[in-house]
């Protein structure tokens, strides 16, 4: 019996004419307010036997311990097993000042296997300046695990060489921004659109007066503002409550061919096109005794093909009810909406993933 993989349809309707709006800050972002990316390398200690013994990593011990006293011998080589070379990583937000606390992610470089338990000790964290922004330390909180047995079998849950240390850093360092420079403020789109862009500049020179905003292009909006810091914190706390209604997107069609995922956007259209679809299943069954000699029954079923006609300017609820009515796979719905594209008959992105 053949069996058809089932496709989940998922329709995506993307509607501009709904009575509420989206708030600016929801839409847009302030040009040169924006997080930043920290860097270091650092160690963690006090693991249970689950570290790793890289060259590295015991090059950064003794660098460690040179620094607090503690000279080892040129021969000598710690052969520790609960230490671990590891990367820390955090997200510096805007506005960010020294004292406050950041979660950082610590990831192991080398071959420990687990960094449960462990400690990191202080670390650096470098901008892509190469300036200090913020120092890190704490305990480890680890959501994986791993267990091995004795005969080699092992058991693992998550990812154990990954951890994280809520509020284990300390912000030393403020990163400049332009929100109090200059006398305008620039508000980027987070999806660039025409229409959504002249729509943000008549709602905010209808609300703040003639030739306040003005579009730079598709993604940028310059706003006058105060220069008076005070003031331009007031200005943009009242700009980022504009409601827009924003643009309907274009249209995109796009298909997971891992999990038969498809998303259709509402305005997508069909051209007039006729299409044919069928498959072949084919069945193989073995019997007889084997010590003698093998049989096989081959057995071959092709589906009688359907054809169906779209009509121009064919919808979205249309496209679903002729899919679902010819019972395509994800392999070939994909090949469908292809060659609707190729023939010049789809109105839409098709975007495969």
């Amino acid at each position: 019996m053949n069996k058809l993989i089932k496709i989940t349809m998922v329709m995506l309707l993307l509607s501009s004419g709904s009575a509420m709006g989206e708030r600016l800050k929801d839409i847009a972002a302030i040009a040169g307010v924006r997080d930043n990316q920290l860097l270091g390398y650092g160690l963690v200690v006090g693991l249970d036997g689950s570290g790793d013994q890289s060259e590295f990593t015991l090059q950064s011990l003794k660098s460690m311990l040179s620094r607090l006293g503690v000279a080892l011998p040129p021969n000598i080589n710690p052969k520790t097993k609960n230490i671990a070379a590891v990367t820390v990583t955090a997200t510096l937000p805007p506005f960010t000042k020294p004292g406050q606390n950041l979660d950082v992610t610590v990831s192991s470089i080398g071959s420990a296997k687990s960094l449960r338990g462990g400690t990191l000790l202080m670390t650096p964290l470098k901008g892509i300046d190469g300036e200090i922004y913020a120092l890190a330390q704490g305990n480890l909180v680890v959501g994986g695990f791993g267990i091995a047995g004795t005969d080699g079998s092992k058991v693992t849950v998550n990812v154990p060489s990954v951890g994280r240390i809520p509020n284990g850093a300390s912000v030393e360092r403020t990163v400049p921004t332009t929100f109090a420079s200059g006398n305008s403020l620039i508000y980027n789109l987070n999806n660039p659109d025409f229409t959504t862009a002249n729509r943000l500049v008549k709602a905010i020179n209808e609300m703040l007066g003639d030739g306040t905003a003005t579009a730079i292009d598709a993604s940028s909006v310059r706003v006058s503002a105060p220069q008076d810091a005070g003031q331009r914190v007031s200005f943009a706390s009242l700009l980022e409550n504009i409601e827009i209604t924003t643009a309907e997107a274009a249209a995109k069609i796009v298909v997971n061919s891992r999990t038969g995922t498809v998303v259709i956007g509402k305005n997508v259209r069909v051209m007039p096109a006729a299409i044919t679809h069928g498959s072949m299943t084919v069945t193989i069954a073995e019997g007889g005794d084997k010590a003698v000699m093998a049989q096989s029954a081959i057995e071959v079923n092709q589906e009688k093909k359907r054809m169906f006609v779209f009509e121009p300017g064919v919808e979205l609820s249309d496209i679903v009810r002729a899919v679902n009515q010819v019972g395509a796979a994800p392999g070939d719905l994909m090949a469908i909406l292809e060659a609707l594209k190729e023939a010049g008959a789809l109105r839409a992105e098709l975007i495969v993933i």
